[in-house]
């Protein structure tokens, strides 16, 4: 009965603890975002450069990724009002199972947005590594980022700790009731983005594109 007592304690204060985490590393994300992300095209200032963050762009099931339509659609949309003159398409083309910055280039293409003013990043494999190779492999430290609220949100936070001078275009998000996964996932992403902080982490590459 002791051992059930101090395993019920345990686990209370686990959780606990887990909670009083995710609450700090929600409260400073969406601080570092407040005010930076637009729902409006019209609203947003101009920047040079358009940073298209990467999503695979089917399902398992072979259906189009809603989060990647949402945010091909949000990117021409980005350019065809002016509001840039480049897009920067970042994601990760290396998993074996889809390229996302050639699947982002032929979308683009599609809607209309001309192959001269796209530039393919296929090393960013996660978005800090996105956000940071930007800066750092490309020189632009001045950008408007392209994804979903609660994807820019995060991004804007990386931009803050990198001294990254940047604006977010909320793209148009998935239906709640298909983005539970994902709003778990997003919880625990913020979470591991505070301990990136942390430890210090840097891009898996910092050279060129392959």
């Amino acid at each position: 009965m002791k051992k059930k007592k101090q395993l019920r304690k345990w686990v209370v204060a686990t959780v606990f603890s887990l909670m009083v985490v995710m609450a700090f590393c929600e409260f400073f994300t969406l601080k570092a975002a407040e005010g930076k992300h637009f729902d409006d095209v019209e609203s947003l200032p101009f920047r040079r450069v358009g940073l298209v963050l990467g999503a695979a762009p089917r399902l398992h099931n072979g259906d189009i990724s809603l989060y990647f339509r949402g945010r091909m659609d949000a990117a021409a949309q980005l350019y065809k009002a002016g509001k840039v003159e480049r897009l920067l398409l970042s994601g990760d083309s290396h998993n074996g199972k889809y390229n996302e910055t050639q699947a982002m280039h032929d979308s683009l293409l599609c809607r209309g947005v001309p192959d001269s003013v796209m530039v393919l990043d296929s090393l960013g494999l996660r978005t800090l590594d996105s956000m940071v190779r930007a800066k750092k492999v490309f020189g632009v430290d001045t950008f408007t980022i392209v994804s979903q609220q609660f994807h820019n949100e995060r991004a804007l936070c990386i931009a803050s700790h990198f001294g990254i001078d940047a604006i977010g275009l909320n793209a148009r998000n998935v239906p709640p009731h298909k983005h539970v996964h994902g709003f778990l996932r997003e919880r625990l992403a913020r979470v591991k983005l505070f301990i990136d902080f942390f430890t210090d982490k840097q891009p898996r590459h910092l050279g060129p594109s392959q």
